[in-house]
């Protein structure tokens, strides 16, 4: 499976997820690939000393570059078995301007995850909060979509471009990607609004809305300030039992 975590309003925790779940299917055994393809590398940073991600062996070079492989770019993450990250920098925000008017500019990270694929049960692929050419790439190259919402009151604003950007990616670029389920984030079960909202997107969702919610919760906060999931950082926490419990519902679904 390679999943992609999408959803162009910002602050709904993409990352977060995309770093837990990642670091859930390592913990199980499995060979996991976590590519960033955030400008704000917050991914990279959870398990990468920043200082180590040298000019030249990032993601942006592996989508722009002819002659840097995502195979040169990835590296094993820090203090974490069968975890594998393809780091990002700030550098990656230009690669909209590389790569424009470029006839293959959506596939060029499918065509590298394809390059790498057998070496890996799952990848995990981190977006920024923007439906622009990097969000595009990691649709094509997906095989699924996993949606954060946050649990608020905009909590569908935007939905419907997201939903329609990946109808777009599945009508000729990439026909068999699709949407794995919607989970709801940053939820506070004491309040009456995040069980309106829970119906809310339930019924744009369906039955493709997790069981599964990730509350708020102080430790998913601190765990990359000190480059660990929350797994490992917090491993009694309720953002840890959350997200392990989320993982164990996406590979059901797969």
């Amino acid at each position: 499976m390679i999943l992609t975590i999408a959803n162009q309003k910002g602050g709904v925790g993409k990352t977060t997820t995309a770093i837990n779940l990642a670091a859930a299917f390592a913990s199980k055994g499995l060979q996991t690939l976590l590519i960033d393809l955030d400008p704000q590398a917050n991914s990279t940073m959870s398990y990468v000393e920043p200082d180590s991600v040298t000019s030249g062996r990032t993601v942006y070079e592996a989508l722009s570059d002819g002659d840097v492989t995502l195979e040169q770019v990835i590296r094993p993450a820090d203090r974490v078995g069968n975890l594998w990250i393809a780091p990002s920098t700030i550098a990656l925000a230009k690669i909209e301007a590389k790569l424009l008017g470029e006839l293959d500019s959506h596939y060029r990270l499918k065509d590298e995850v394809a390059a790498v694929r057998d070496r890996f049960d799952y990848v995990v692929i981190d977006t920024p909060p923007t439906l622009g050419i990097i969000t595009v790439n990691a649709l094509v190259a997906a095989t699924h979509v996993l949606v954060p919402v946050q649990a608020s009151y905009f909590a569908l604003e935007g939905t419907d471009d997201l939903l329609e950007t990946i109808d777009k990616v599945k009508i000729r670029a990439n026909p068999e990607l699709q949407i794995l389920g919607a989970v709801l984030t940053l939820f506070d079960r004491r309040t009456l609004l995040a069980k309106d909202i829970r119906d809310q997107v339930g019924r744009v969702f369906g039955d493709r809305l997790f069981e599964t919610v990730i509350s708020k919760s102080v430790r998913l906060e601190e765990s990359p300030a000190y480059r660990e999931s929350v797994l490992t950082y917090a491993p009694n926490s309720s953002g840890a039992y959350e997200y392990y419990k989320l993982s164990e519902e996406v590979l059901s679904r797969v």
